[in-house]
């Protein structure tokens, strides 16, 4: 097979699957809303099944739903049915994911689901199937095809699956007003977790606080920013924030003017600098150090000069 070859599979799997997307839109009813509804308004949790490549599904989109605030687990059919019903509790809402709906492990499971008297949604291609018939609400996720060019295995109507899950859990998002705030209590790790809640303070406070007065000699400025190896120095008078004075400053002051010794920080430093507030984001500061071109920049807490963050301490926390 030549790579011709290859790059036509490529587009053929891909168009099968943006097709099988399409028609889901035609098949959005009143069903999915009443579905958001059902789940945002339980006091238990959403128990998700399925069996083979739907169970796979099953355990993204409870991974999903979890992350964003709605209280959901995994139940596989076939432990369901072999001891692990247990786990389902009585306020709880049962999600089973099947593409044809009559699997047997399926079909037993919505009974028992049935007699214990929780509401049961079917996520199912054929809703005329034993699932579709036995549930309390459907979820249509309609598969004509799938990629699979003997229409075996499962491939688009995953994708669908996967999709649909997908909806579920942003519509539950929205209506809860779940908020980027709420998000990072439910991420506190990695990088993501850092985008949403890491602080200037919180990197300002493991750096010294480089400060020259404005009278202060270049030999003192040089030392000051040598000695606390952040590139720069703040500026102050007392509480007041005067100005900023970089290494680079340094540099183009000495090719302007070799004689130093009748200089003074206030005759190089840069007056206004930009600074930020404590509790402005890591991710935010960086955004804003990008596009002013500068690679470090000074903290304020209640106006008042707090420390120095530098693009270093950003890289470092792997916000970048």
């Amino acid at each position: 097979m030549d790579n011709e070859q290859i790059t036509r599979i490529l587009r053929r799997v891909i168009s099968d699957e943006i097709e099988t997307l399409q028609r889901l839109l035609s098949l959005v009813d009143e069903s999915f809303a009443e579905c958001v509804k059902l789940i945002y308004g339980s006091k238990g949790r959403l128990v998700v099944s399925g069996i083979g490549k739907s169970a796979i599904i099953g355990r993204k989109i409870v991974a999903t739903l979890n992350s964003t605030g709605t209280p959901a687990l995994f139940l596989h059919a076939a432990d369901a049915i072999h001891g692990d019903l247990g786990m389902v509790m009585p306020d709880d809402i049962v999600l089973c994911i099947s593409k044809s709906g009559n699997t047997p492990e399926i079909k037993v499971l919505a009974q028992l689901i049935k007699s214990y008297g929780n509401k049961l949604i079917a996520m199912v291609s054929d809703r005329d199937s034993f699932l579709g018939d036995n549930a309390d609400y459907i979820i249509h996720c309609y598969t004509e095809k799938e990629a699979c060019p003997n229409n075996l295995a499962p491939t688009s109507s995953t994708t669908a699956q996967l999709v649909m899950g997908d909806a579920l859990a942003v519509a539950l998002l929205e209506h809860r007003n779940f908020s980027s705030g709420d998000f990072a209590k439910f991420h506190p790790g990695g990088t993501l977790g850092k985008r949403l809640y890491l602080t200037v303070n919180d990197l300002a406070s493991r750096n010294q606080k480089p400060a020259v007065s404005p009278e202060a000699p270049i030999k003192d400025v040089i030392i000051e920013i040598s000695s606390k190896r952040l590139g720069s120095t703040a500026v102050t008078d007392g509480n007041t924030l005067l100005g900023i004075v970089t290494d680079g400053d340094l540099r183009r002051m000495l090719q302007k003017n070799p004689s130093i010794e009748n200089v003074a920080a206030q005759d190089i430093m840069t007056r206004n600098p930009k600074t930020l507030d404590g509790k402005t984001l890591v991710v935010d500061a960086l955004q804003i150090m990008r596009n002013n071109n500068i690679t470090q920049i000074l903290v304020l807490n209640d106006g008042v000069y707090d420390g120095v963050i530098h693009l270093h301490d950003i890289l470092k926390e792997g916000i970048i």
